[in-house]
């Protein structure tokens, strides 16, 4: 007998359970199906990972039902999940739940029912009256449903009183997927073209009628595949009653189709690419590497271009050859604002063969590319960080496009890097993995100086010249601005002289501008002039940021009202009118935002067309694409924005790129500041120059002696990766030591710095009981944001040559673990 072994659909649970699989299922069970199982005193879904002839424990358990019959889950996939949580320490659960679609994969809920509203002569706390009330409105509510209305209160506790006092039930539920697919009623004609016409004189008894039936005939006969019957309703003005009356004389059919729900429908799909650039030595070199690895095992390559180097026809010539063997390509990026530019420019060379996936599709699109993935219908897949996990049936090549970012890596549970876990993946599937970006990491860059992974440079920029011919260009020129001489001679404004001069030459060129902010808002810090007292979030102790009202010129939405806003929780109020610590009416906003640096241009330009591309511009779907296109197509002429400037976005008409402030996150107290710094003004200087009218940067600082700047400034990332190299060498971080971070959350301050504490001596008892000398405890501390949302938080960090291997199968509940994360913040 065969038994079935079940990672079951609960995220904080690890390892496999074994069950009995039902004769009637014995022939269509395999591994990489999802079912439900019961499991402990509820129902909950679960995916097979393997079939074994001896289970672990007598007299197992049965499966309950078989979801899907295909698998769900590919081998590879399987392979993929466990050794992510072998090397992140997430539950098995957890990861697998990342493959599965949003709205398919289901987790077992509980169901209140609230059995008498009649408690006025109980003594109800607070939150028991809401829950009852909110019962006594609503009717019976699961628990995920009610959390929606009780933000930051544990209401559990109550509802449990209230079960023990006999006032509410509890069910164990297991809710139904809430995806399937999409349904379409259809009509085609059914009779010969001739027999359609000699019938259509009796169709009705009334006049109406008539003419009705006999015009959806008359375009049934015009259009021989199946139509959507809205149109057919739209052509004739007819009704599904007079399609049903067709059908019944066998002029017809009438079907139910499924469609697919394919987001790229929305997109212009330009005509396929003919002409190609003629590649560089070095592109040649590179391609050819890639092209031999694909004759052989697995491997790894680092793409290490400057901007503008053509890294992306490199991408396009390996997806070609991928195809052209019959195999799948994966093009991921790091931001769903980069989707749209490399969507068609894949669409262009790959017409009708490209599919994408990110956060802000909707859950049917996002179930039928899944779907389309798996019947290996997409041959190229673009998308974010989420488009990994699909069930690839002929996987042959994946692309990680700027591998230096830092949305790569997830920074919730479950915690992962998608670079790590790419390169896992193309190992278990035999895929060639690439890395490309103009700012690799340090360990990245390290990694390939080592020989674990193939190192392929473009050191040069190339493009199109004004006679379309390839040639060369140099990266645009960095002119460093001191903004401490611009205070001393008398310049307040938030524009150094040299960058007001050359936006006005670039405006009256009838060219575009890019200014770079890394924060978001008009101003970053409100407080009062009398007391000094900064007026904070009451929820995470975090500054408040002061946010302009409505539209601007250029007829750009505003997701924000006036006013104060944290951008850690949401939480929000109007401008105070007198201090809340002393009373004054010195309120003063201080600081610089995003929307401060757009409304500035109007002022000093008023014919300026700007459009800010920040995170409260971009929240609504499509609004990435949108502002792009508005931006490219020449509706806009400056470009105001914050991160989402540095990802490798390429506007050829760009000649003109300003950083208005080049130090900020510079000073934050995390090892990996420096990088992320360089990073950005690297990347976001790269968007300037790059066609045949060249361009220039122009780098406003209060610091332009700092190091990091200064290599930004001149393009040096070897000096960069030098200096950098040589400082996590000498205070032990990656890649010379590995770093594992622990964090507790708590709502009471007192009981997070307890048990960070507590955990403390237990990671000293347990480095000491395996003689670990060379790993090192770092903390407990609070967090450099210690207070989020009114949750405490506090954290230790483990250095050493392997310190996540010291937490295995260790009992670290109500913890936090990230082995190698991207930030100590």
């Amino acid at each position: 007998m065969t038994f079935a072994r079940i990672a079951v659909n609960i995220p904080t649970l690890s390892g496999v359970f074994d069950y009995a699989i039902p004769a009637e299922m014995s022939a269509k069970i395999a591994p990489g199906q999802l079912v439900t199982v019961p499991f402990n005193q509820q129902t909950v879904q679960g995916v097979i990972t393997a079939l074994t002839q001896q289970p672990g424990v007598p007299n197992p358990k049965t499966i309950s039902s078989l979801l899907d019959p295909l698998p769900v889950l590919t081998h590879s996939q399987l392979a993929l999940a466990f050794h992510l949580a072998e090397t992140t320490l997430n539950p098995l659960a957890a990861i697998i739940s990342l493959m599965l679609p949003p709205g398919l994969a289901q987790q077992a809920d509980t169901l209140y029912t609230l059995f008498s509203p009649k408690t006025v002569h109980l003594e109800l706390s607070p939150t028991q009256t809401r829950l009852v009330a909110l019962l006594n409105e609503r009717g019976p509510l699961r628990g995920r449903q009610i959390d929606t209305h009780f933000s930051r209160v544990d209401w559990r506790k109550s509802a449990e009183t209230l079960a023990r006092q006999g006032l509410l039930g509890k069910t164990s539920v297991l809710p139904s997927p809430t995806v399937r697919g999409k349904f379409i009623r259809t009509a085609q004609l059914s009779v010969p073209p001739e027999s359609a016409h000699s019938q259509m004189i009796a169709l009705g008894k009334t006049e109406a009628t008539l003419k009705r039936r006999a015009a959806a005939l008359q375009f049934l006969i015009q259009e021989p595949a199946a139509v959507n019957v809205s149109w057919v309703y739209a052509a004739s003005g007819c009704t599904l009653a007079d399609l049903q009356e067709l059908a019944e004389r066998e002029l017809i059919v009438l079907r139910e189709t499924e469609i697919w729900r394919d987001p790229l429908e929305r997109m212009e799909n330009k005509p396929a690419e003919t002409d190609r650039l003629t590649l560089t030595s070095a592109q040649q070199t590179a391609l050819s590497h890639l092209l031999q690895a694909n004759t052989g095992p697995s491997t790894a390559f680092l793409l290490h271009g400057v901007t503008g180097s053509g890294k992306t026809e490199i991408y396009l010539r390996a997806a070609a050859e991928t195809l052209r063997r019959g195999e799948q390509a994966l093009i991921l990026v790091p931001e769903i604002a980069l989707t749209p530019q490399t969507v068609r420019r894949f669409m262009a060379r790959f017409p009708g063969q490209v599919g994408i996936l990110h956060s802000k599709l909707s859950d049917g699109e996002r179930y039928d590319t899944w779907r389309r993935v798996r019947l290996g219908q997409i041959s190229v897949l673009i998308g974010a960080r989420s488009a990994l996990f699909l069930p690839f049936p002929k996987l042959g090549l994946i692309v990680l496009d700027e591998c230096h970012d830092n949305s790569y890596y997830q920074a919730d549970v479950p915690f992962y890097h998608t670079v790590s876990a790419a390169e896992a993946y193309a190992r278990l599937t035999g895929a060639v993995c690439l890395l490309g970006s103009a700012t690799p990491t340090i360990e990245q860059r390290y990694r390939a100086s080592q020989g674990q992974l193939t190192l392929l440079e473009l050191p040069a920029r190339v493009g199109l010249s004004a006679q379309s011919k390839s040639v060369f260009f140099e990266l645009p020129p960095v002119q460093v601005v001191d903004m401490r001489e611009e205070l001393q001679s008398g310049n307040r404004e938030i524009f150094s002289r040299v960058l007001s001069e050359s936006l006005a030459e670039t405006l009256a060129r009838g060219e575009q501008a890019i200014l770079f902010l890394n924060r978001r808002g008009t101003a970053t810090y409100v407080f009062c002039r009398a007391c000094g007292q900064p007026l904070k979030c009451p929820h995470c102790d975090t500054p408040l940021t002061y946010h302009l009202e409505a539209a601007n010129q250029a007829g750009q939405p505003s997701n924000f009202a006036t006013g104060l806003y944290c951008h850690r929780c949401g939480y929000s109020r109007q401008m105070p009118k007198t201090c809340p610590q002393c009373k004054s009416s010195q309120i003063r906003a201080f600081g610089l935002g995003s929307e401060k640096v757009e409304s500035e241009v109007l002022r000093l330009f008023p014919a300026a067309m700007p459009l800010r591309w920040d995170w409260e511009t971009t929240r609504q779907k499509d609004a990435h694409e949108i502002i792009m296109t508005h931006f490219a197509n020449g509706k806009a002429n400056v470009l105001v924005g914050t991160q989402m400037l540095a990802k490798g976005l390429d506007l050829p008409n760009v000649t003109l790129v300003g950083i208005m402030l080049a130090e900020v996150g510079l000073n934050l107290p995390d090892p990996f500041a420096a990088e992320r710094v360089f990073q950005t003004l690297t990347q976001v200087a790269g968007r300037a120059g790059r066609s045949h009218k060249g361009g220039k940067v122009i780098l406003q600082t209060f610091q332009p002696e700092n190091t990091v700047i200064r290599r930004a400034a001149e393009h040096d990332f070897g000096g960069f990766y030098g200096d950098e190299l040589a400082q996590r060498r000498q205070l032990g971080y990656p890649p010379f030591e590995r770093v594992v971070r622990l964090e507790r959350r708590e709502l009471d301050p007192q009981k997070a710095e307890a048990e960070a504490r507590k955990l403390a001596n237990q990671l000293t008892a347990w480095l000491a009981a395996e003689n670990r000398i060379r790993t090192e405890i770092i903390g407990p501390f609070p967090s450099p944001f210690p207070k989020v949302a009114d949750i405490y938080r506090w954290q230790i960090v483990l250095r050493g040559p392997d310190p996540a291997s010291l937490l295995k199968n260790k009992p670290l509940q109500g913890w936090r673990v990230e082995v190698e994360p991207v930030s100590l913040l």
